[in-house]
């Protein structure tokens, strides 16, 4: 945390009031609606940054965040707090190297379920498996994994400028959730353009038979699809289903409602101990039992953990 913005902790006071910010939609309760910015703040609340996460939601619901862009590697905003200058954050999080998004996007497309789901627009749930089946979660598995800077000088980190952008932030995974996988490395049109083209090749992987081989069997007739010009590549639906064989109808009544092929499993949820609810809620006050409660509740939880 930087201290460039120097001065005493009591010059400074309720922040200045902004027309125009950027705020969060959700005016009550949790912040994030969607798996994937649910699951940030998820992995971001199990680092045990307790109150300094925390009151950064009334900076991001007031609107006091003035800008928010996602760049590979990098996030940048712009908060205003109690000075008339607003304060710069910046969270980095390193990029997947180029080799490590191929082995993944291979991956991706070699399952038309990520195909279509991703063409559509939606990221599923079992996308971060992926990822950490390629040895590179999605999200931080550690608070060190992130750079976190800010110009104020609050030397908590995160402090709740740093704090108000990742509430903005999770929103923004949510009005585009490819803006995580941006963060990571990998746009939304490069990602997706790489999966068509991976689809179209899987699609015709050898060509057709040479002709002048003449113990070569004809192709088998795949029965009626839509017509194309010689040269020309699937389109839609077409594209992402192209890999998959034709079966015919009376074999494949039976497998109607399953899919064609194997889904992979479903994530496995965040491990968490029993007192991350206790460490993000700090100390009750004095006049309902203080620190002292905060300890019989925490041996309370141990217990009940362990049966």
């Amino acid at each position: 945390m930087s201290a460039a913005g120097g001065g005493r902790f009591a010059d400074f006071g309720p922040p200045r009031r902004v027309d125009g910010g950027l705020k969060a939609r959700s005016t009550r309760g949790t912040i994030g609606v969607s798996w994937w910015s649910r699951r940030f703040l998820e992995v971001l609340e199990s680092f045990a940054l307790g109150t300094r996460l925390t009151r950064g939601r009334s900076y991001a619901r007031k609107g006091q965040v003035l800008r928010l862009d996602v760049t590979p590697g990098r996030v940048e905003a712009t908060v205003q707090g109690s000075r008339a200058e607003p304060y710069r954050v910046g969270i980095e999080l390193a990029v997947f190297p180029a080799a490590l998004w191929e082995r993944v996007e291979r991956d991706l497309a070699a399952q038309a379920f990520f195909s279509a789901r991703l063409l559509a627009g939606d990221l599923p749930a079992e996308l971060e498996e992926v990822f950490v089946a390629a040895g590179a979660p999605l999200f931080p598995s550690g608070v060190a994994e992130l750079t976190q800077r800010c110009s104020c000088p609050d030397f908590a980190v995160p402090c709740k400028h740093l704090a108000a952008t990742f509430y903005l932030l999770a929103e923004a995974f949510d009005a585009d959730p490819f803006q995580l996988l941006h963060w990571r490395g990998r746009s939304r049109v490069e990602l997706l353009d790489r999966l068509r083209t991976l689809r179209a090749g899987a699609a015709d992987p050898v060509g057709p038979p040479r002709p002048s081989d003449p113990d070569t069997p004809a192709p088998a007739a795949a029965g009626p699809g839509p017509e194309r010009t010689p040269g020309e590549e699937p389109a839609g639906t077409a594209r992402v289903l192209a890999g998959l064989p034709a079966i015919p109808l009376d074999e494949a009544v039976d497998r109607f409602w399953l899919p064609p092929v194997p889904l992979p499993d479903r994530p496995p949820s965040l491990a968490t101990g029993p007192e991350l609810l206790l460490r993000q809620l700090g100390a009750p006050a004095p006049a309902i039992g203080g620190p002292g409660l905060l300890e019989r509740l925490r041996r309370a939880y141990r217990t009940f953990g362990r049966s």
